[in-house]
């Protein structure tokens, strides 16, 4: 490919737009054009989420996942600085609230020592109590670089900056078809024949599909989980003043239920993990024959419910319980009531699943000549997503270099 040639993305999210950005900068000769099958960019995982800005505290040192959350922080927040982004570095604190949960907030605040982050605190209860009055636990870490975003603005203006650099983002443009020929890549969508000479595959929900269409192997699966939020009555948002999260569960593969302000107003409290029975299946009620056959269909998945049972099985029931629900919130703080949660609202997780019933864990990158499919990307990729976007233009430099 020469530096004048043309780099096709496949999928319109904040992964996608950021690849975008990124490419651009690295290949200002080069052409981009980027297919979104919704009628507007970012319209699933990228903006339904709980909007924090994640610093890297939870990952495993030396992993992609810890080193782009890390400098994808400091890149997010510079590019809401320059543009005008809604934004807030707030600060986060991880609570331990009973004893056995010291050695893993100890490790957590080693480990995100060893991340790079900066300005961690391991508070005292009385510590703690003047951060969150609220909240419960006999210790805890203060994380004070992350924060909270609007990312629908963040992918709104990504567009802006696309386009300004010339590059084009056709929304409603689902892919239906992508061929290598020997001028590159033919890819169909409902306007025609496009073409373009390295693809990139940033289509979250769908991402192990459209590789398929692009002749890859599926070994690795998209299982969507939906994650359920409540938000807190108007005259109990005093009771959180930022982020309270909990220290993870190591047999719980998901974070569990945390408290987060909104940069718009507002304080959410969530998200539970629950199977959707639809790849967008943000409510109870959404199915999709396809994509529950395809899920039910895939030995990894009654691999993974067979290891996770129990916890399955809690998951379900707290969906159905605002009570349940409310009982995992007041570990954190004691003080919240039932009657103090609201329905709120859900998003899915594109989450990749080995043929093991293991979850991927990292950032999922697979290159080829002309192709880079990202087929794990999941939380923190949208506070990562410009640093995602970087390793993507490099890989694909190598690529064509």
């Amino acid at each position: 490919m020469k530096p004048s040639g043309r780099f096709g993305i496949v999928g319109g999210g904040i992964v996608g737009l950021a690849t975008g950005i990124q490419l651009q900068r690295r290949h200002p000769g080069a052409e981009v054009v980027i297919w979104e099958k919704e009628s507007g960019p970012g319209m699933h995982q990228s903006t339904h989420n709980s909007g924090v800005l994640h610093a890297g505290l939870y990952y495993k040192p030396g992993s992609t996942k810890a080193r782009l959350a890390v400098q994808g922080i400091r890149e997010m927040v510079a590019f809401c600085k320059e543009h005008g982004v809604a934004h807030d570095i707030c600060g986060k604190i991880v609570v331990a609230v009973d004893e056995s949960e010291l050695p893993r907030l100890r490790a957590l605040f080693e480990r995100g020592q060893a991340n790079g982050l900066t300005g961690l605190e391991y508070l005292t209860p009385g510590r703690l109590r003047e951060i969150e009055p609220h909240a419960a636990g006999i210790a805890a870490v203060r994380v004070p670089e992350e924060g909270i975003v609007d990312y629908g603005q963040v992918v709104a203006k990504m567009v802006e900056v696309v386009r300004a650099a010339g590059g084009e983002f056709r929304a409603s443009s689902p892919v239906s078809r992508l061929e290598r020929t020997p001028r590159g890549w033919e890819v169909e969508t409902p306007s025609g024949t496009d073409r373009c000479d390295f693809l990139i595959n940033c289509a979250g929900l769908h991402s192990d599909r459209v590789a398929v269409l692009a002749g890859e192997r599926r070994e690795t699966r998209i299982i969507p989980f939906r994650g359920e939020y409540y938000k807190l009555r108007a005259d109990r948002q005093s009771l959180v003043r930022n982020l309270i999260y909990p220290v993870p569960d190591p047999t719980f593969p998901f974070l569990g239920v945390h408290f987060t302000r909104l940069i718009g107003g507002g304080v959410e409290a969530g998200p539970n993990a629950v199977l959707a029975f639809a790849r967008e299946g943000y409510r109870k009620r959404d199915i999709s024959v396809r994509d529950l056959a395809d899920a039910l269909g895939y030995a990894g998945l009654w691999r993974f419910l067979g290891r996770h049972a129990r916890m399955c099985r809690d998951e379900v029931l707290r969906s159905f319980s605002r009570r349940l629900f409310c009982a995992s919130l007041q570990r954190l703080v004691p003080d919240l009531r039932e009657e103090d949660l609201e329905p709120g609202v859900a998003g899915v997780r594109a989450q990749a699943m080995t043929p093991a019933g293991e979850l991927v864990q990292d950032f999922m990158l697979i290159a080829r000549a002309d192709a880079l499919h990202v087929l794990n990307a999941p939380s923190p990729a949208a506070t990562a997503s410009l640093a995602i976007g970087s390793e993507i233009a490099a890989e694909a430099g190598r690529a064509i270099s």
